[in-house]
């Protein structure tokens, strides 16, 4: 087993001219992107690092390639580090690689977090490395499914000219489409990624909620706001909010939804107040119309 980082400098390019990646933190993003550069031929899989030896094996296994290590003082060399450790973990898992010595002034750092932006990773940018921020927009929640989808998705990127031109093109290769943000606006676009993805998952549950304080059954509940939703989102993503806006304060009828606050303040107080929060936003929707 390598010990030093620059042990195995010798091999980082295999016989196809591909560059070798280190995945530190292999979760469900990092073994994800992982598979999908490995079985398109596109990156050889170097280390594969996470807390213990199980998961990292287990990590390998998914990837089907790489080598498993429990400790960052075993990390082999590598060209391309992605650090896909949770958000609150990026900053000092870099800084300790660098102290390591994993880095140096031919490294490309990445990772995918968005929340965070490059500068996260300043501790390698300290020791001469180029690093970036790409971030897919879209849940990796079910691994599977993403190998099956990835082609399609749009990624958020900023970061070192240099290392956005070596990473970018491995995520347009598998079909990505990339969009670039400022990083000072890094923040609030990844708020707008959580109205999108989680508040919508939020929305689902409070109506399934409600649905339930009416004495539905969660099954039967279900099949009501799958045609809804779908119909909903279909018409959003067509037409523009304002034309999808349906409903009782599109039409300003407002003592349908004061009903509406009271009887959800009667079955559920907290659902009640999530509703009265998004009435003034629907309404200012509705005044564009």
């Amino acid at each position: 087993m390598a010990g030093a980082a620059g042990s195995a400098g010798a091999d980082r390019v295999d016989s196809a001219g591909r560059k070798t990646l280190a995945i530190i933190g292999a979760g469900h993003l990092g073994r994800t992107m992982g598979r999908l550069w490995h079985d398109a031929g596109l990156l050889r899989i170097g280390d594969v690092v996470t807390r213990s030896d199980a998961s990292a094996e287990e990590a390998a296994a998914f990837i089907g390639a790489g080598r498993p290590v429990s400790a960052i003082e075993k990390l082999a060399k590598a060209d391309l580090f992605l650090l896909a450790t949770p958000d609150g973990a990026l900053p000092s898992t870099c800084a300790a690689l660098a102290a390591h010595g994993a880095f140096g002034p031919d490294s490309v750092v990445f990772h995918c977090s968005g929340a965070l932006t490059s500068s996260a990773l300043d501790a390698a940018r300290v020791v001469g490395a180029q690093t970036a921020s790409i971030h897919p927009i879209r849940s990796f929640a079910q691994p599977e499914q993403v190998l099956q989808n990835f082609a399609g998705t749009w990624c958020g990127i900023e970061g070192d000219e240099v290392a956005l031109a070596v990473i970018a093109p491995l995520f347009e290769r598998l079909g990505a489409k990339l969009v670039s943000i400022r990083p000072e606006a890094k923040t609030l676009y990844h708020a707008a990624a959580v109205f999108a993805s989680n508040y919508l998952v939020t929305l689902g549950d409070a109506a399934l909620a409600a649905y339930a304080g009416a004495g539905i059954a969660r099954e039967d509940a279900l099949q009501l706001i799958a045609p809804l939703m779908q119909n909903t989102l279909a018409n959003l993503l067509a037409h523009g909010p304002e034309a999808a806006l349906s409903g009782p304060v599109a039409r300003g009828d407002m003592e349908t939804v004061a009903r509406h606050a009271a009887a959800l303040g009667q079955s559920d107080p907290q659902l009640e107040q999530l509703y009265l929060a998004l009435v003034e936003r629907t309404s200012a929707v509705a005044a564009r119309r």
